[in-house]
């Protein structure tokens, strides 16, 4: 954690008679509005990610009045069910996979993290997202770790392996959002489920060894967090308090310099009102070039079936896709239109994200206008070696459609269900009508209105990584 630095003043002057084009001098002196806007769209673009992970931590782990808060941090929250409407916190939710969540402070002290037995046939997945929204590493199936004890260890720690560590896994943040995944096969299958989840244990080193516990770290003076700030240039001062919690690399620092000349100093203290009205309304003019820029990227990106295996990852892969894939010099611009399209998405080896946008003909899909369908010729299926889905989302909110059947997705292990034509393909009908009660098994309801959907490959196979297997195209219906 960046230390603060402490200004001293020769002297004390008086204010009483200042007047506001005074009071906002000491940043008005160096930074033209021109300049504050370019830096403000680079910053904004930067920290987006941050700032909507800011949003969970605070809404999950935080905020102990929200609907959506799970527990303290380094407590395990699991619940023994799948994602619904009402889970707002999250956009494009996966809906597939029971969670466990917890968010995990490793300022003090290391955490363990303890996976159990889980049967083979059965996709799990641990991932362990930075404050970046890195993926910075993966306890799973697709994986192939062992059940065993994970040490999770923050950027200042240093010490020596404990006696039943399976594996040390270090971060770049101090704190890290811990996401457990668990294939659910069936309703009847929840005990089972309940079985694992029970089993996943999270604790501090110092618990694991029956030792004393270090001091603890201080409480987090963390701003309250007003939605829709998130799109605005008051969206800075949670992206300064959140670089107080992180280990900038040393090629950053120079971007963070020229950050900190828009009062970004990584001291959690960024105040708008600080600046003349002239440079607020650069500031705010910055970001929003910065999110009118994510969003192009992110549409433009979305048309690749494979983007998803190219904007979810590590800190590492993300800087090379941005090269190899996009001709980059940076990744923030990539790294930013992935948190908007659905942060948290899986990196490309755990799943990966066809994703539907628009129809065949490239035109936006609006329900209110349109039937359509989706069909998977025989043999045709997702390659996967876990299991696939297709689920639906509102296109204004990027959340989860409330229907009448509390139907959210259809997947694999809902193969026994779906009709088949006579030529052995599979029709998807996505529309907010029911097709008809024999073709409901296959139905995906959708909205009155605009829309989008996510097919996720869990464990997918490098036919599908590489473009080898292309997902169909929805098909409006003439």
């Amino acid at each position: 954690m960046k230390k603060l630095s402490v200004i001293v003043l020769a002297g004390l002057i008086a204010v009483s008679g200042c007047s506001n084009e005074n009071a906002y001098a000491p940043k008005q002196a160096t930074l033209t509005p021109q300049e504050a806007k370019q830096i403000a769209k680079d910053a904004y673009v930067y920290g987006f990610p941050l700032v909507l992970n800011y949003k969970t931590m605070y809404e999950y782990a935080l905020n102990k009045k929200a609907v959506e808060y799970k527990g303290d941090f380094n407590q395990l929250m699991c619940e023994a069910r799948v994602y619904t409407p009402e889970d707002r916190a999250i956009i494009t939710p996966n809906s597939d996979t029971p969670y466990c969540m917890t968010w995990v402070d490793l300022r003090a002290e290391p955490v363990v993290f303890t996976i159990p037995e889980i049967e083979e046939e059965r996709y799990y997945s641990v991932q362990l997202i930075d404050l970046y929204t890195h993926n910075a590493d993966y306890i799973s199936s697709v994986e192939k770790n062992p059940p065993g004890n994970y040490l999770l260890t923050g950027p200042n720690w240093q010490g020596d392996l404990p006696e039943g560590i399976t594996e040390v896994i270090s971060f770049e943040t101090s704190l890290i959002f811990a996401i457990h995944r668990t294939q659910l096969f069936n309703t009847s299958d929840i005990d089972k489920l309940k079985e694992i989840q029970d089993g996943y244990e999270v604790e501090p080193l110092s618990a694991f060894l029956g030792a004393e516990a270090p001091s603890l770290a201080s409480n987090l003076d963390a701003p309250v967090w007003e939605n829709g700030t998130e799109f605005t240039a008051q969206s800075f001062k949670y992206l300064d308090f959140m670089l107080t919690l992180v280990k900038t690399p040393d090629v950053e620092q120079p971007l963070l310099q020229r950050f900190a000349k828009i009062g970004l100093g990584g001291e959690g203290k960024f105040d708008l009102s600080t600046f003349s009205p002239e440079i607020q309304k650069a500031l705010e003019e910055g970001a929003q070039a910065g999110l009118l820029a994510i969003k192009e990227f992110g549409q433009k990106a979305s048309l690749d079936p494979l983007s998803s295996t190219k904007v979810f990852g590590t800190r590492t892969f993300l800087m090379n896709s941005a090269k190899e894939n996009y001709n980059l010099s940076d990744f923030y611009i990539m790294r930013a239109a992935g948190a908007q399209l659905g942060i948290y998405g899986n990196s490309g080896a755990e799943a990966t994200y066809p994703t539907y946008l628009v129809d065949s003909e490239g035109k936006p899909l609006d329900a209110s206008k349109s039937e359509y369908t989706l069909t998977f010729k025989k043999g045709e299926l997702p390659p996967v070696n876990a299991f696939w889905s297709l689920t639906m989302y509102d296109g204004k909110t990027q959340l989860l459609i409330d229907n009448p059947l509390n139907k959210y997705l259809l997947n694999s292990t809902m193969m026994e269900q779906f009709i088949v034509n006579d030529d052995g393909s599979l029709t998807i009908y996505v529309q907010k009508d029911s097709p008809g009660k024999e073709l409901e098994a296959n139905w995906l309801p959708a909205p009155d209105g605009p829309f989008y959907a996510v097919m996720r490959l869990y464990g997918p196979t490098q036919e599908a990584l590489q473009g080898e297997w292309v997902a169909p195209k929805i098909i409006k219906v003439q």
